[in-house]
């Protein structure tokens, strides 16, 4: 059974940062694209960052662009989510993705996905 489970989300204010993981099992992140989503209640849910399985690749949504970062450590089957200069509008339940036969995709530079595990997720709140 696939499990993926996210953690380090909290509470920052603007310009904080905070570094969320995803740890997983029963399943091998070698060979598949990664990512992360967000969503706000009432809202849809939105493709954040995600980055191939080799790493060379990733993809960010235009608003986090130059602040997030996304990166994988295969060896620990983990993927981690910097989070630099946190804005209010980044507030959202962030969940990690892992790729599977079918599901979400985001298209960047090349198709990213398809997303079809996804962890319970972890909440980033942003505030003054």
């Amino acid at each position: 059974q696939v499990q993926l489970v996210e953690s380090g989300g909290g509470s920052v204010q603007p310009g904080g940062s905070l570094r969320l993981s995803c740890a997983t099992f029963g399943y091998n992140i070698d060979d598949n694209h990664m990512g992360w989503f967000r969503q706000v209640s009432g809202k849809e849910r939105e493709g954040v960052a995600a980055i191939t399985s080799d790493g060379r690749y990733t993809y960010y949504t235009d608003s986090v662009k130059g602040r997030f970062t996304i990166s994988r450590d295969n060896a620990k089957n983990t993927i981690y989510l910097q989070m630099n200069n946190l804005k209010l509008e980044d507030t959202a339940m962030y969940f990690c993705a892992a790729e599977g036969d079918s599901g979400d995709m985001l298209d960047g530079d090349r198709w990213y996905g398809p997303f079809g595990y996804y962890g319970r997720g972890t909440q980033v709140t942003v505030s003054s």
